[in-house]
């Protein structure tokens, strides 16, 4: 249902209207020609080349006007930063018709309006490089007023903090908050930043399903559509890593997929329903190797995504810093447990993690399993404390139904989880690969289903025959993307790396 409009947008509405009347087309085609932008001619200018710029085209939003009566200063913002514009009155009518100026740009123009602007570049009376604006053209009519922040020197010095209007409106907050701009362009950075090192070693990038007969791959309930041409219920992934893993029986021996992954589950300031793992299979290589390819890859990404030269780096997150200079401390989870409950619950059965789980006021339920209790211990008594990077490695085969059996320690498999900042950002194995072992892993995830736990593994029977044809030793793991890009930009909340976070339908009340 359309909202009232305020006065604001009333009065908006009505320059509009005079706009039309006065033959101008406020929303006209599209094509309009830019020569440069306001970072260009602020980095590039200076008196000894100024030639170069008697004649520049620009395009952007009005973002502030100082109003001097025949003349006026404005802030024009682009894609790339802002730029000061002086706009004179007898420059912009030389002739003896004022309407452009004190019709159109004076009463008709509004903040957040985007215009086209034409004329030469100089250097102001203080010492700032501005556009002097020889004419001007209205591109699109802005009907909506947004916050105004201000800006001195380059620094942003009251800007729009409402989480409500950032998250659900992150369209106006782009514009209004440039280093919200920063934020998302050095999360590109790093996903390009990866790419390349995995694409300099040979990695193939893939797609894989999105909708899947069996939403396999990981431990977590899943969304639940229906295909109405089939007639069958299908689900979004929870996790690409199946598929992944048949593409190595068919014979490629490195593939890697960025993967939109969307998760029934709760939300927090590291949780969003639909989020981006990356997840990479290696023929032929193991969790160790995987260890070293990990601290390598994240060194060089921390790099490339924060523009430093030299390795370490350090990224300032709730004041702490993270190194990610390799290599990274490595710690058994059950030595993990031990060093900070002081409980050694290597050798406990399913009703001494129960007992273990009471001693340190840990709420667990019926419908989990031994995994799901040292799961529980460890995230609640140990991640937090692991800040800078740090490998959880060799976990109980309960907690991981798709990873191979540790090569000399019994009860144990080959898998680690990366934790930085408290948080896991990437978890591996050495890949299982026997086909009976496999299917006797996912019979004890059914029977755990059958107990209730709405988060255990479904089997997967065409994954079973996959693995019949033979699948070589194999590396796997997956990143939290956003996790990791909360770390490389000093994000706090995953809503602050994600263009667009889940959030209540705008009207809904709280329950």
């Amino acid at each position: 249902m359309q909202a009232t409009l305020n006065e604001q947008e009333l009065i908006r509405r009505d320059k509009l209207k005079e706009l039309c009347e006065l033959g101008i087309d406020p929303y006209p085609a599209p094509l309009y020609e830019v020569t440069h932008t306001a970072k260009q001619i602020k980095e590039e200018f200076n008196e000894g080349n100024k030639e170069q710029y008697k004649a520049v085209s620009l395009a952007g939003r009005i973002m502030s006007v100082r109003d001097m009566g025949k003349a006026n200063f404005a802030v024009l913002q682009d894609s790339t930063g802002r730029i000061q514009l002086y706009i004179k009155r007898d420059d912009i009518c030389p002739g003896e018709d004022k309407t452009q100026y004190d019709t159109v740009w004076k009463k008709l123009l509004d903040i957040g309006d985007i215009i086209g602007v034409k004329g030469y570049v100089f250097i102001t009376r203080t010492g700032e490089i501005s556009v002097h604006a020889e004419q001007f053209v209205l591109l699109t009519k802005s009907l909506h007023p947004m916050p105004v922040i201000k800006e001195k020197d380059g620094e942003v010095y009251d800007a729009v903090t409402d989480l409500e209007f950032k998250y659900r409106q992150r369209y106006a907050d782009l514009i209004v908050n440039p280093g919200v701009r920063e934020t998302f362009t050095k999360i590109t950075k790093m996903k390009n930043a990866i790419r390349t090192f995995l694409n300099e070693r040979g990695a193939l990038e893939v797609d894989t399903p999105v909708l899947q007969s069996i939403p396999g791959g990981a431990i977590a309930r899943p969304f639940i559509t229906h295909h109405n041409a089939l007639d069958m219920p299908l689900y979004l992934r929870i996790a690409n890593e199946l598929y992944l893993k048949r593409l190595i029986v068919g014979g490629f021996e490195w593939v890697y997929e960025f993967s939109r992954n969307f998760r029934n589950e709760g939300m927090d300031r590291t949780h969003n329903p639909e989020f981006t793992i990356l997840e990479f299979y290696v023929a032929y290589k193991d969790y160790l190797w995987m260890m070293e390819t990990t601290e390598q890859m994240l060194e060089q990404t921390a790099i490339a995504t924060n523009g430093t030269s030299a390795a370490p780096i350090a990224i300032g997150v709730d004041g702490v810093e993270i190194d990610f200079k390799a290599p990274y401390k490595r710690i058994s989870i059950y030595d993990a447990i031990l060093e900070h409950t002081g409980i050694d619950i290597s050798a406990m059965d399913e009703e001494g993690l129960r007992g273990a789980c009471r001693q340190l006021h840990i709420d667990v339920d019926a419908s989990m399993g031994k995994g799901k209790l040292v799961d529980e211990i460890f995230g609640g008594k140990c991640e937090k404390h692991y800040i800078q990077p740090t490998f959880i490695i060799d976990y109980p085969v309960e907690m991981s139904p798709l990873t191979k059996k540790h090569r000399s320690k019994e009860g144990l498999v080959e898998r680690f989880e990366l934790i930085v900042n408290g948080k896991e950002i990437a978890n591996a194995y050495s890949e299982l690969n026997d086909p009976i072992e496999q299917r006797e892993r996912f019979e004890e995830q059914a029977k755990l289903m059958e107990r209730g736990d709405e988060e255990a593994m479904y089997i997967d029977y065409d994954f079973l025959r996959a693995l019949e044809y033979g699948m070589p030793p194999t590396a796997g793991i997956g990143f939290g993307i956003e996790r990791l890009a909360m770390l490389l930009t000093g994000q706090v909340s995953i809503q602050d790396v994600l263009f667009f976070p889940q959030m209540r339908a705008e009207n809904a009340k709280m329950g």
